[in-house]
């Protein structure tokens, strides 16, 4: 899987409730919780998301609480897929049940700015930052996680392995 987009960059212990606030929380339809994506960090803010762009945040992304509803806006606003230095491990599981990328690259999170045009290569384990014309290495997901996300999430996948 590679996907090619914009970076929007976030700092340090963006929580679910800056990723999706509470009062949004009265729907599952993606759609709908991606219209407010970000809402909680800045007002709008995720009206800059188009489809495949990336978000990249700092240290501890996804941290608080455990709720789903978190990756599914994110995927919802049109992003497969967020790079950060390091993500809240609920949130890291949860992410990939719903069908969402997740990359960690540490210290190398800093070659990536805000508005970059970057290329991430999930299956590779690459992130070529168009922009700058710089490389990030970080681990490629695995291939029994590939499959999960191929099949849309979790929950999808296990459906199909059981029919």
């Amino acid at each position: 899987m590679k996907v090619k987009g914009t970076a929007h960059r976030v700092g340090d212990h963006i929580d679910t409730d800056a990723i999706i606030p509470a009062r949004f929380l009265v729907t599952t339809d993606p759609e709908e919780l991606g219209a407010n994506c970000m809402e909680g960090h800045e007002e709008g803010w995720g009206k800059r998301l188009k489809k495949n762009d990336v978000i990249v945040a700092g240290e501890n992304f996804g941290c608080g609480s455990s709720r789903e509803h978190a990756p599914i806006s994110i995927l919802g606003a049109g992003v497969p897929v967020v790079v950060a230095k390091s993500f809240a491990r609920i949130f890291y599981r949860n992410g990939f049940n719903m069908g969402l990328v997740l990359l960690e690259v540490g210290e190398e999170i800093d070659k990536i700015g805000d508005t970059h045009e970057i290329e991430v290569d999930v299956v590779v384990g690459e992130i070529r930052n168009l922009t700058t014309d710089e490389t990030i290495k970080c681990a490629p997901v695995p291939p029994f996680m590939q499959e999960i996300l191929n099949a849309g999430g979790l929950v999808s996948y296990a459906k199909k392995k059981l029919s």
